[in-house]
């Protein structure tokens, strides 16, 4: 376990994975339990100290996997790897590494929308629909980031989820024990919504909205917990994925996109004052080289660690598992393929492969190419089309609806 476990030591950790601060409006509540309050909250948090010990038995044969599906390398992999690797005698403490669970960490919040704004667009989703969707966060969101998409989604009558992978959490030496309970926990707080209802009596629907291969692959663990649930995937209208769903068995990709995580671009990070000046310029070069090396080695010692990990017999199962969920078994709703020809992490040709092998199982499926964005960075390149595009595909979803 040390080399790979020094791949991510405090040196490089430490700039990447500070805890996000989450502004609570006075309504908001947060909770320890999984009891569904939503009905009277707008905004709804449940933080990191949720209470596992109280999920349900309804997944536990899910939940209970020796190699449990979860959405992304060290939380699907270390299980595995750390098994043949690990000191068993080592005493495993939160005091013993550098970066520790923050109790003020919110990983799956609910944003309500207005019942005056869902009323006024009943012509997108129809008058008799209350509709949430799940927003699946790329690895290292944060919930600020998926709040502009929430609302988005709200200000058309959709109530929204927002569900984030921490990569501290990924890290941390229970080995993805926590991501794949959290997983567990959102997929239960989806079935509540959906088999509680709303106050009005509408008919409940689903839409998920994910990013990424993070995204992609808690939708897939998602979508293996509810198997055998038509009664529930039947009520899921559109799945729209966002730079995801490309080339999973690739090490290059697992490593770019956990590389990406770790190492925040700091060109983005940059104030554009600071980097107009002249007397900065020389530095900020510097900076720029220092970082692309230290991109580039880590770029190789991820890929040659998920060379091994992605060979061993087990994981490779495990894999194939959700992944022949995602390619042969999505429900039959539309889906909607956003994605770049100048995405660095997710190859566009291997999300347009999967586009064709999803038309050959006869889905519908709706594209669009940004060409130049990168990715996952489409909204915030392309404000007006994005919004366009989407909103068109959600009139899509809903008018198959109206027509069964």
């Amino acid at each position: 376990m040390e080399a790979p476990t020094r791949i991510f030591s405090r040196q490089l950790i430490s700039k990447s994975s500070t805890a996000p601060k989450v502004y609570l409006k006075n309504n908001s509540t947060s909770y320890s339990s999984l009891i569904p309050l939503h009905h009277h909250q707008d905004h709804i948090v449940f933080n990191t100290p949720l209470a596992f010990s109280r999920v349900h038995s309804l997944f536990s044969p899910i939940s209970r996997l020796p190699i449990a599906p979860n959405p992304d390398p060290f939380g699907f992999f270390l299980p595995l790897y750390t098994s043949h690797l690990s000191n068993p005698s080592f005493p495993i403490n939160e005091s013993s590494f550098s970066f520790k669970s923050h109790q003020s960490d919110s990983f799956l919040t609910w944003h309500r929308a207005s019942k005056n704004i869902y009323k006024s667009n009943a012509g997108i989703v129809g008058k008799d629909s209350a509709v949430t969707v799940v927003l699946l966060g790329w690895l290292g969101a944060k919930q600020r980031h998926l709040k502009k998409y929430a609302e988005w989604y709200n200000s058309r009558g959709i109530h929204a989820i927002t569900f984030v992978v921490d990569v501290k959490e990924l890290l941390w030496f229970d080995l993805g024990e926590r991501v794949e309970k959290r997983i567990t926990s959102l997929a239960e707080e989806i079935i509540s919504w959906v088999s509680d209802g709303e106050e009005d009596g509408r008919e409940m629907s689903l839409l998920f909205h994910i990013f990424s291969n993070t995204g992609w692959f808690v939708y897939g663990h998602i979508l293996d917990t509810l198997q055998g649930r038509e009664d529930l995937t039947e009520k899921i209208r559109g799945c729209v994925i966002d730079s995801g769903g490309g080339e999973p068995f690739n090490p290059k990709v697992w490593a770019a996109g956990f590389s990406t995580a770790l190492l925040k671009k700091r060109n983005t990070e940059l104030d554009p004052a600071v980097q107009g000046k002249e007397t900065n310029k020389l530095e900020n070069q510097g900076q720029d080289k220092e970082s692309q090396v230290i991109e580039t080695m880590l770029l190789s010692m991820l890929e040659k660690l998920f060379s091994v990990i992605l060979k061993l017999p087990a994981v490779d199962r495990k894999l194939k598992k959700i992944v022949g969920i995602l390619s042969k078994n999505q429900p039959s709703c539309p889906q909607l393929y956003l994605y770049s020809s100048n995405d660095k992490v997710v190859p566009s040709h291997s999300i347009e492969s999967l586009i064709e092998d999803q038309k050959r199982v006869g889905k519908r499926v709706l594209t669009h190419n940004f060409v130049s964005s990168p990715h996952v960075d489409h909204y915030r390149t392309f404000p007006d089309t994005y919004s366009s595009v989407l909103h068109n595909f959600l009139k899509e979803c809903f008018a198959a609806v109206r027509q069964t």
